[in-house]
């Protein structure tokens, strides 16, 4: 029996084991078969995808960035959107939808992109708590504007694809739990707009998907970028 609104997407399994959150996994399962196996249509675009991105990510990083770096950006990417997706499925636990998964992947790499300039670009990063053309008067203020912006980039991350796989899953669970006691009419204008939802929802797992690779790559430019 549903608690309350939210516990659909409570993280709970069955023999004391998470299993739920092996869905995450699926995504290795997947890929290993493409090693070994000749390439079919689902590999191809996968490959044409990886290569648009990389060539994306790559200016927007800079050429001062380290080489090689782009494909950690595919790879949080490809991630990401491989759990949207799982969690479009029925039964499967949608793991993109908790801020436990958003704010794992987003703090460690924004503290990493922190440690690594402070240590090695100190001077840009002090410079770049004050913008050009600042006035004198209001210079500490804008360090402390510019610090409480960088502290608060991972938890803005992290909440914003969780907010936005939840909104979407909480309307679609909301308009399946009536079809119960819905006539026939009404019965097929749920249909509709669920099938409806399900394609903005498909949309949303990859917009969210891109947004949080690309917001981690701007992030990581500046960092870089001097």
């Amino acid at each position: 029996m549903m608690t309350n609104l939210f516990s659909v997407f409570d993280p709970s399994a069955n023999y004391n084991m998470p299993l739920n959150w092996a869905s995450s996994l699926l995504l290795i399962i997947a890929i290993l078969p493409s090693y070994w196996l000749i390439p079919g249509k689902a590999v191809k675009l996968v490959s044409n995808i990886t290569l648009k991105l990389h060539s994306e990510f790559k200016t927007l990083l800079g050429p001062s960035a380290n080489v090689g770096s782009s494909f950690v950006f595919i790879a949080l990417f490809m991630f990401i959107l491989i759990n949207n997706f799982l969690g479009l499925f029925p039964y499967i636990f949608t793991s993109s939808s908790h801020i436990t998964m958003t704010l794992a992947l987003a703090l460690p790499l924004w503290f990493s992109f922190m440690l690594y300039g402070w240590i090695n670009h100190t001077n840009h990063m002090f410079a770049h708590l004050v913008p050009q053309s600042t006035p004198t008067a209001l210079m500490p203020f804008m360090v402390l504007i510019e610090s409480i912006s960088n502290i608060i980039r991972p938890i803005t991350l992290s909440v914003r694809l969780m907010a936005n796989m939840v909104a979407g899953h909480l309307l679609m669970t909301l308009l399946g739990n009536q079809t119960a006691i819905a006539s026939n009419l009404v019965l097929m204008s749920l249909i509709v707009t669920q099938i409806l939802l399900l394609t903005l929802e498909s949309a949303v797992a990859v917009i969210q998907s891109y947004v949080f690779a690309v917001l981690t790559t701007l992030y990581s430019s500046e960092i870089t970028s001097h």
